[in-house]
């Protein structure tokens, strides 16, 4: 499997990988490296707990860190979480709302680890 087919099997956009980080062999890299990120497990885990600064904090990095990795549905998701528990905001959403996004996320994100396993085991 090569980077460009696990990106199109993950719903993501390799054109926005490539313009980042410019090489396959350094894409391949930092993809393989989101399987260690704490970033989810921080905002669902703060989420439960009714955290809305650890929900914003996770939420914020992984916004980041997926938009850097053109993971881009899914920094969106996160982007629309961190705006909601951003600082100073006053909140749009009712619990029942952000429940249902933090569980769309997490079925995305768990698509998502699952093909970057799959190209881990074929490299």
């Amino acid at each position: 499997m090569t980077v460009q087919q696990l990106y199109e099997s993950i719903g993501g956009s390799y054109e926005s990988a490539r313009r980042i980080l410019q090489m396959d062999k350094l894409i391949a890299k930092f993809i393989l490296k989101f399987l260690d990120d704490k970033s989810f497990e921080q905002l669902s885990s703060s989420w439960a707990a009714r955290d809305a600064a650890g929900t914003f904090d996770g939420a914020h990095a992984m916004k980041g860190v997926c938009a850097n990795l053109g993971l881009d549905a899914l920094s969106a998701s996160a982007s629309v979480l961190a705006e909601e528990f951003r600082p100073g905001h006053a909140r749009a959403m009712d619990d029942d709302e952000v429940t249902r996004r933090v569980s769309a996320l997490r079925a995305d994100y768990e698509h998502t680890l699952e093909g970057i396993r799959a190209f881990a085991a074929a490299q």
